[in-house]
């Protein structure tokens, strides 16, 4: 099980650094990709530093008011990235479509607030995503999110694809691959939010 999810790891960073070799004409301007690239960054290592030192008993802790632990979070958010990078790649694979483009239901604003809130599934199987998902443990969960997300800041740094006209579907409706990679750490910054509110709580261990 262990050998098998160290080959998923592997196999997912390949597949990241190859999404940038692509050379296409960019929409993106200059702000958005500071603005995704500085987002992405910031969101991925306030999310490994806070989890990094982490013990078994502080991870496997339930705060009254919370549902997960703070581990469920980071099992949750591992599966994420996967499953959206995945859906990334797919749609890049794909022809740019001015047609489709037109099928995107929300700003970039709206889709921010609705990725930071819990109301709105990103997939239409919500299964995938329950908290009962488990990897075989916490650092290989983390060590995939580190992956994924180092990936997508390369890619967002370097290329010159179209990503305004490639679409996604997805569980709250049709989004650009711009914004795919907005929900990426929208979505984090969320779980860490909640994780800090569960590490703020009187009885959290201390060790």
């Amino acid at each position: 099980m262990l050998q098998r999810t160290k080959g998923r790891i592997l196999l997912a960073l390949l597949v990241v650094t190859g999404m940038a070799g692509t050379s296409k004409n960019t929409t993106l301007s200059a702000g958005e990709r500071t603005y995704c690239l500085g987002e992405l960054k910031k969101s991925g290592s306030e999310l490994i530093s806070s989890l990094k030192k982490l013990s078994p008993g502080q991870l496997s802790f339930y705060s009254a008011g919370h549902n997960s632990s703070i581990q469920e979070h980071l099992y949750h958010l591992a599966l994420t990235e996967n499953l959206l990078h995945e859906k990334l790649r797919v749609a890049m694979k794909k022809p740019a479509s001015l047609v489709e483009r037109e099928s995107v239901r929300y700003s970039d604003d709206q889709l921010l607030t609705l990725a930071s809130s819990t109301g709105h599934s990103f997939f239409p199987d919500a299964a995938l995503l329950s908290t009962t998902f488990t990897w075989p443990s916490p650092s290989l969960a983390l060590e995939s999110f580190k992956i994924i997300r180092a990936g997508q800041i390369r890619y967002i740094r370097n290329t010159t694809e179209n990503l305004r006209n490639h679409i996604v579907r997805l569980g709250m409706g049709t989004i650009d691959c711009y914004q795919l990679l907005l929900i990426m750490f929208s979505h984090s910054n969320y779980h860490l939010q909640q994780i800090r509110e569960i590490m703020s709580n009187a009885e959290f261990p201390h060790s």
